[in-house]
Formats: structure tokens, C-alpha cells, sequence
């Protein structure tokens, strides 16, 4: 007489519990895998030198719209600072660099930055919607939602770098924390 007879049959279950947690433990690493080699297609960063450029990305606009806005996160990961000094854009005749504030009375205002935008050492300066942001003016072409657009930024020492501008739809605000 065996001594445990049901051993075979818990061997069967187990190696099949095995096979199952094997199974999952390789989608597992095929998904983790499949993440790392396509985050290059979809990743929105562009880096020049220590300034990297997170996420370019503007509003579509409606049709005969003479503006639109464009947004973005700048780090500098060097130990000086840097300047944003210009952006243009093939889709507008001109592009300017903008802040928003409240002034005394409480009212919003928009005013040219000529003198570009500082971004201090280790330090990070978002354009965004209320803040700093580029106006592209006397559109060429209007932006339109799923669509790209190139621009160019120029930096005081990090130079000039070449970036895609990704057209987010008006309806719905988008959840741009992450970037």
C-alpha cells in the first residue's frame, strides 16, 4: 500500500498550478517587455543637451481661429541655467512667448515675454494653461485633434532643438499631471 495515495494526482494539480503560475509570470514579463520597446513610439520628450522637453501639446482650435496655444514642461537637469529665448512654428506667421496673470484690480492679463523664459538649474518651468505658454499666431494651418505639428525652440546656451506639438481635442481637459 502506498503511503500517500493520492500523490499523483496532487503532482498533477501542482505541475499544473505551476504551469499556470509560469503562464501568467511570462505575459507578465511579455507585456512588461512589449511596454519597455514601445515606449519610444509614444514617448513625447525630447532632450537637448541638459534641457529636456516634456510633452509639447496644444488645443485644436475652431475653424477660422487666427491663435492657438502650445504647453509644455522644461527641466534643466544641468548645473546652470538656460533660457528659453523663441519659438516658431511652420503652422503660424508668428509665435511669441506669453504669461498670463491677475493683475491688482483682479483681471487676467496676456503679455509678451520678449526677453524669453529663465529655467534656473535643476530646475523645471511649465507652460501651461493661466501661465506661461507660446501663442501661435496668424495660423497657417489650424490644429486639429490626433494631428502633430513641428516647432522649433531655441535655447540662450543649450541651442536650438526641433519638437512635435501634439493636438489635444477642446472638449474634455486633459489630465496633463503626469508630464
Amino acid at each position: 500500500m502506498k503511503p500517500f495515495p493520492n500523490t499523483p494526482t496532487r503532482s498533477v494539480a501542482l505541475a499544473r498550478f505551476r504551469s499556470i503560475e509560469e503562464r501568467i509570470g511570462l505575459a507578465a514579463f511579455t507585456l512588461m517587455l512589449l511596454f519597455a520597446l514601445s515606449r519610444p513610439l509614444w514617448a513625447h520628450e525630447f532632450k537637448l543637451g541638459e534641457i529636456e522637453i516634456d510633452h509639447p501639446w496644444s488645443r485644436e482650435v475652431p475653424a477660422g481661429a487666427k491663435v492657438a496655444a502650445g504647453y509644455l514642461v522644461l527641466n534643466n537637469h544641468g548645473a546652470e541655467a538656460d533660457r528659453l529665448l523663441s519659438v516658431s512654428s511652420a503652422i503660424a506667421g508668428k509665435t511669441e512667448i506669453h504669461e498670463m496673470s491677475v493683475n491688482a484690480d483682479g483681471v487676467m492679463t496676456m503679455r509678451p515675454v520678449p526677453d524669453g523664459i529663465d529655467i534656473p538649474a535643476h530646475g523645471e518651468v511649465a507652460l501651461k494653461p493661466g501661465s506661461f505658454h507660446i501663442m501661435f499666431m496668424d495660423l497657417k494651418q489650424e490644429p486639429k485633434a490626433g494631428v502633430k505639428f513641428p516647432g522649433t525652440l531655441t535655447f540662450e546656451k543649450a541651442g536650438t532643438m526641433d519638437v512635435e506639438f501634439a493636438v489635444e481635442a477642446k472638449s474634455g481637459e486633459a489630465d496633463h499631471s503626469q508630464h
